[in-house]
């Protein structure tokens, strides 16, 4: 891809980022403005978290901790923008218009909504149902040419691609289609339902979050799940701690993979090492957040900034789509 790239990717802030947000898109997240200076916008979404019960009064306290992850992660605001989407109000208004161009039946197709449904049934909303649209607004916003994204938000980027379509062909040609870039990284599951990917909105015992103390590594890391096969094999949990190890220490892995395939692992020395080993992995960001959170007007600062900067391509690209629409 051309050096003029751009890329939109955002997280919400819903709680403290953990090990798979880290290995399946942070990490990723780095290497991208590395490799596309100044072409890379990561948004804390925001708007996106309100979708489902939350408390109001922890939502900007939310969003301040999600910006010292990323900082701490080694995002750049010398490489890539980072903003905060509510900061920036024609994420909301494109997404206005582009409802207007959405067939009902594809929002009700969505696989994510179908879950988030079942997992709040006692609070369905239509922002719910809405989610994918100002998720391809976001996008499209910025005139995305890739979007990062793993395979669960695959067919959320497919519908970016449709609603590009179908506004250009009926107002003119106005947005890109945005191409999907999968993430290239490890696939973390839960520590205590390894059939499930890590998650903020699971229990605290499931994931572990990259700000994590050391005692507390090591204690959730005992009482992970380490079920066996049934052929003998590893079983789903012990292959998630081997895959988490293998992210971080890829020669140690290979030694615990070794004991499996020849029947004589031990989960006890394997959960010590890979406890050892994520404890001094972290502490260079636990340290970096620490320092960083010391200093929240420069934070907060690098959030302004990052709007701004944001502001000013949002802002003509709604122009740009009003003017077709006739508005102006």
């Amino acid at each position: 891809m051309a050096k003029d790239t751009r890329i939109l990717s955002g997280i919400q802030p819903t709680g403290k980022l953990h090990l798979g947000n880290y290995l399946g898109a942070l990490q990723n997240w780095v290497a991208l403005q590395d490799e596309f200076p100044n072409g890379c916008y990561y948004c804390i979404v925001d708007l996106h978290a309100i979708t489902v019960p939350y408390e109001a009064k922890t939502l900007r306290s939310r969003v301040f901790d999600t910006a010292l992850d990323f900082l701490a992660a080694g995002l750049d605001p010398g490489k890539s923008t980072m903003f905060v989407q509510s900061e920036v109000h024609e994420h909301a208004e494109l997404m206005w218009l582009l409802n207007t161009i959405t067939p009902l039946g594809l929002l009700e197709r969505m696989t994510q909504y179908k879950d988030k449904k079942k997992r709040h049934s006692d609070a369905i909303n239509a922002g719910l149902l809405n989610y994918p649209i100002l998720m391809a607004a976001d996008i499209l916003l910025y005139k995305a040419s890739m979007v990062p994204v793993g395979e669960d938000q695959v067919q959320h980027l497919e519908l970016a691609r449709e609603l590009a379509r179908k506004f250009n062909n009926e107002f003119g040609e106005t947005f890109p289609e945005p191409e999907p870039r999968l993430t290239r990284g490890a696939r973390i599951m839960s520590l205590t339902n390894p059939e499930a990917k890590m998650s903020k909105s699971d229990n605290e015992r499931s994931f572990i979050t990259l700000d994590e103390e050391p005692g507390s590594i090591v204690g959730k890391l005992k009482k992970a799940v380490t079920d066996v096969g049934t052929t003998g094999e590893l079983g789903p949990g012990g292959r998630n701690l081997i895959t988490i190890l293998g992210a971080i220490d890829p020669a140690t892995a290979a030694k615990f993979e070794s004991d499996a395939k020849a029947g004589n692992i031990r989960y006890g020395d394997l959960k010590s090492a890979l406890a050892e080993k994520l404890v001094e992995y972290l502490a260079p960001f636990r340290e970096k957040k620490s320092a960083l959170a010391s200093r929240p007007d420069e934070v907060w600062d690098i959030l302004h900034h990052g709007s701004d900067a944001a502001r000013k391509i949002a802002s003509a690209t709604l122009l740009d789509a009003k003017k077709r629409m006739g508005f102006v």
